[in-house]
């Protein structure tokens, strides 16, 4: 529903998007990717949208892809999301600054997200995880570009093909984030630094990011990356996973050819 992604904007022009379904962890469903994209599509336009900052309600930033949705389209009874191409796309479009404030659990996209925001605030109580082959499936949101980039092919190998969890000092440490506060500070933080962004040039600032982020070939790895996935979603091992996650079990990949 996209009552579950808040949308605010105040006077100094920051643009705070919150992911507000908390009692499901924050997860996220096709029509929040939705509701997500049109958001930052919309920015692009809007003089008054300077700086966007990106945030969670309750005790987790996101949990990532709604699961029962993922179990859906492995088991043949949905075609999958129509959005979710739409938000990641946006998220590597965006001329914008991109903040993110971010506690508790960021899982899979709630962590991929954040290698396309500019500034990143965690709290000193987040773990951050990608666990996409876990699950039979493959890195997104150019994740596989941008993750061995920013902290080595080694520590994003791990991450992707372990499902390594990376607590908040070791994220700050690799490069994944700019600040690491306690918890009852973090949207404080997050927000100071939006709005000084917010007060900085925006045209040197969109110009700067440019030079910085090709995003039409981020699009070109999303693409391919979304390719991939797609076909993983549709294999045994993906309905073995989600079988698995439904059955409270340990999945069994040795089975399967």
């Amino acid at each position: 529903m996209t009552e579950h992604v808040r949308v605010e904007k105040n006077n100094n022009g920051v643009l705070t998007i919150t992911l507000a379904r908390p009692d499901k962890k924050n997860a996220l469903t096709d029509a929040m990717y939705g509701k997500l994209a049109d958001t930052i599509e919309s920015a692009e336009s809007d003089p008054s949208a300077r700086v966007l900052l990106i945030r969670g309600e309750g005790d987790m930033f996101t949990a990532g892809n709604d699961v029962g949705e993922f179990a859906a389209v492995a088991s043949g009874k949905s075609e999958g999301s129509r959005n979710v191409g739409r938000f990641i796309q946006s998220l590597a479009r965006c001329s914008r600054p991109l903040v993110a404030a971010v506690q508790g659990r960021a899982v899979g996209v709630g962590t991929t997200m954040l290698l396309h925001c500019d500034l990143v605030v965690l709290a000193d109580n987040t773990l951050l995880s990608t666990p996409f082959v876990s699950l039979a499936l493959v890195p997104e949101a150019a994740s596989s570009l941008l993750m061995p980039a920013r902290i080595g092919y080694a520590r994003a190998y791990e991450m992707f093909a372990l499902g390594e969890t990376v607590p908040a000092k070791a994220a700050l440490e690799w490069g994944l984030a700019n600040r690491v506060v306690p918890l009852d500070k973090l949207d404080a933080e997050a927000l100071a630094l939006a709005q000084r962004l917010a007060r900085q040039p925006a045209g040197a600032l969109i110009a700067t990011k440019k030079l910085m982020r090709n995003g039409e070939a981020l699009v070109a790895q999303m693409l391919a990356e979304g390719e991939q996935f797609a076909q993983r979603l549709r294999t045994a091992e993906a309905r073995e996973a989600f079988t698995a996650f439904a059955e409270r079990r340990p999945p069994d990949f040795t089975k399967i050819s």
